[in-house]
């Protein structure tokens, strides 16, 4: 009797759970149900075996039997172990990019960026419900790096108040919240991406003025020689980008995060150099780009008089690269320095990429300007010499190394930077400090304030900026990384997304008709002669 009544039990149990599992897909909604079955049709189950102990012994005792077990306790070692190997995989996620481009790959800025997080950020992806499974690998990218980062994913279509609140136009918008702010970005490219990361991260907009009225090169310029490419760099950063004439304004104005002059031809006013050193001395960003000179003996001696008080020296000669390096870029050359190394420097951090200078002059640190130190960023190749015969070489295009007419062997610096507390500064400070000496109790400073700092960098050549040469490898990123040092943006110093490279291959009409010939006969003709060859052999 009490045999047959836990068969019926048995016979319960797998109704019950068979029963749960028809419910969770039928009916989601009852999902809570679904669970108290299967506990119940569970319990069944194990009551039946449990009154089966007595058939399930004797049924162990048999030769057959004992094989059996050992089979099926090999398969669940097995499965163990893949179990094993999947949850680990899971946790300790691990990926390889062999794109050139290391286009699947998130860049150092993004990195940083992400990994530098103080507070959540929110990426709220809207698209149709059908393509939101598309974001998911690659913002997974992003929440991989950041405990920090929230992906949520939302149907446009059924969450229009949603979308209306985030002021969504269209299909495959981003939106990312950060500390009160947002920011949008109409693709899941990194480049697209990084710039609203940026701009959101960063909250504050910094202004970037390029100085005009002695020959500079021009930021709305389009063609070879014009800085538009830079510019629209600056602002996909979040920087405001103007123009300045320092003989227009007495003041460099007060909202002027960084001063660029790119590539100045004629000679700066005493009252210009004035406006630059209040500048300076109250905490202002310079960056110079210094071209060589046109021709022997000619030089900027207000401008260069003016470096020096920083701790800078301007060569008037031209570094020469016999290196062959040039030739990676398509210049054959030898007056294009490539640089491939670069002195300890938080500008050139973990910067590993080539940059090629077109006409480059020489730039160094005065070695007894102690307190205004210049360190260098950019040093040419051993086989390279700075050139002080400037005129011959411009004229005839000739190249020899000679110490006894002044040209001085590689490595050559051509790229210096400075960085020192604001003069100003430090004169209130001592002036504080001479107060409280007098018993006048200085006001407390605030420790949230950051304290100025001047920064100066000098570059000898403006050309690797502008249009015709800023795509060269890593020639943007060093712009890019000078401007984020001296706007004291360090976390933004880094190797920036790369856009895809274009692998298609172009064929001639014939180059096409070939291949297709030679996959419609050529490799059946192949397969066919090989076939008749192995019979062959086997006849014999």
């Amino acid at each position: 009797m009490v045999m047959r009544i836990l068969n019926i039990v048995g016979w319960i149990g797998v109704a019950l759970v068979f029963a749960a599992v028809v419910l969770r897909f039928v009916r989601p909604e009852l999902d809570q149900y679904a669970v108290y079955l299967a506990w119940a049709g569970l319990a069944s189950v194990v009551l039946y075996t449990l009154g089966q102990w007595r058939a399930i012994l004797d049924a162990f005792k048999r030769r057959q039997a004992r094989y059996g077990a050992l089979a099926s306790a090999s398969v669940l070692i097995v499965l163990g172990l893949l179990v094993a190997v999947n949850y680990l995989a899971s946790r300790q996620n691990k990926r390889w990019d062999l794109t050139a481009n290391q286009q699947f790959s998130l860049s150092d800025q993004t990195t940083n960026l992400l990994q530098g997080l103080e507070e959540p950020l929110r990426l709220l992806v809207f698209d149709r419900g059908s393509d939101l499974d598309r974001y998911r690998t690659r913002l997974a990218e992003y929440e991989y790096q950041s405990s920090q980062v929230e992906v949520e994913y939302i149907d446009a279509d059924k969450m229009p108040v949603q979308a209306r609140q985030y002021n969504v136009e269209s299909y495959g918008t981003i939106v990312l919240e950060y500390q009160g702010r947002q920011e949008r970005a109409i693709s899941d490219s990194e480049q697209d991406l990084g710039n609203a990361l940026v701009k959101v991260i960063t909250g504050e907009q910094k202004k970037v003025y390029f100085l005009q009225g002695h020959g500079e090169k021009d930021r709305d310029a389009g063609d070879r020689a014009g800085l538009t490419s830079v510019a629209l760099a600056l602002e996909r950063e979040n920087f405001e980008v103007a123009e300045l004439v320092l003989a227009q304004v007495d003041e460099v104005p007060a909202d002027a995060s960084v001063l660029v002059d790119a590539g100045p031809t004629t000679d700066l006013a005493e009252f210009e150099v004035d406006v630059l050193r209040r500048y300076l001395n109250r905490g202002g960003h310079l960056l110079v780009l210094l071209d060589p000179p046109d021709q022997a003996g000619a030089s900027m001696p207000v401008y260069e008089g003016f470096l020096r008080e920083w701790g800078v020296s301007v060569g008037n000669d031209v570094v020469v690269d016999i290196s062959g390096m040039g030739r990676l870029f398509g210049a054959d050359d030898p007056s294009m320095p490539v640089a491939a190394t670069y002195p300890p420097h938080p500008l050139t951090e973990r910067f590993r990429l080539l940059t090629a200078f077109p006409l480059a002059r020489s730039i160094s640190a005065i070695p007894d300007s102690a307190e205004r130190a210049a360190r260098p960023l950019i040093e040419t190749s051993e086989r390279s010499w700075a050139e002080s015969n400037v005129a011959q070489l411009l004229e005839s295009g000739e190249v020899a190394m000679d110490p006894e007419s002044g040209d001085r062997p590689g490595p050559i610096t051509i790229g210096v930077a400075v960085a020192l507390p604001s003069p100003d500064a430090v004169k209130a400070e001592e002036a504080a400090a001479a107060e409280s000496e007098d018993g006048v109790e200085p006001e407390p400073a605030d420790e949230s304030d950051r304290k100025p700092e001047t920064r100066v960098a000098v570059i000898g050549d403006s050309d690797f900026a502008s249009n015709a040469y800023l795509g060269i490898q890593g020639n943007r990123d060093l712009f890019m990384n000078a401007v984020n040092w001296l706007a004291q943006q360090e976390n933004l110093i880094s190797i920036r997304p790369r856009e895809a490279s274009d692998r298609r291959i172009t064929l001639t009409a014939a180059e096409q008709q070939s291949i297709f010939w030679f996959t419609l006969l050529g490799v059946p003709a192949a397969v066919l002669g090989l076939g008749v060859y192995t019979w062959s052999r086997r006849r014999r």
